[in-house]
C-alpha cells in the first residue's frame, strides 16, 4: 500500500461521561488505523482525531489526589509533581493527552501520530469544515460503492 492509497479520515470523540483509560484506547486505535481492515502497523494509516469535552471525562477510584505527572525543568532538583485533580482543573486536555501518548509505540511512526490528536476541553472545536469534508467524500464513496 503507498501513501496515496490510504484514506485519511476526520473523527469526532465525544469524552463526556466516558472512563479516561478505555477513551486513551478508543483514540489510540483511531491514530494508528487499527479500526480499517487495511491496517499495517509500519504504515500512518490512522486518521485525524478531535476529542471534545475533555473535562467531562470520568475518572475513577481516588486517582484525582493519587495519581501523579512528573516532568522535569531540566535543572538540578527540578522535578515538578501535579496531580490529576490540578491538572483537570488547570488543562483537562493534556490529561488525555497524556493517556492517549502512553499508549502509542514510542518512536517515528508514534511521533507522527501523535501530531494528529487534537483535544478541547469543550464542545467546539475549529474543524467543522474538514470533519463535514470527511462525511462527503465517506457517502460518496458509498454512493459509488453502490451503483456498481
Amino acid at each position: 500500500m503507498k501513501a496515496g492509497e490510504i484514506d485519511k479520515r476526520w473523527q469526532v470523540v465525544n469524552a463526556d461521561g466516558e472512563t479516561l483509560g478505555r477513551l486513551a484506547t478508543r483514540v489510540a486505535g483511531l491514530l494508528m488505523g487499527k479500526h480499517k481492515p487495511d491496517y499495517s502497523p509500519h504504515l500512518d494509516m490512522g486518521d485525524f482525531v478531535i476529542v471534545v469535552n475533555a473535562e467531562k471525562v470520568r475518572i475513577t477510584g481516588n486517582k484525582m489526589q493519587d495519581k501523579k505527572y512528573y516532568r522535569h525543568t531540566g535543572y538540578m532538583g527540578g522535578l515538578k509533581t501535579t496531580t490529576l485533580g490540578m491538572m483537570m482543573e488547570r488543562q483537562p486536555g493534556r490529561v488525555i493527552e497524556a493517556a492517549v501518548r502512553g499508549m502509542l509505540p514510542r518512536n517515528r511512526l508514534g511521533r507522527h501520530v501523535y501530531r494528529h490528536l487534537k483535544v478541547y476541553a469543550g464542545p467546539d472545536h475549529p474543524h467543522a469544515a474538514q470533519v463535514n469534508a470527511s462525511r462527503k467524500r465517506e457517502a460518496a464513496a458509498a454512493a459509488r460503492s453502490s451503483e456498481k
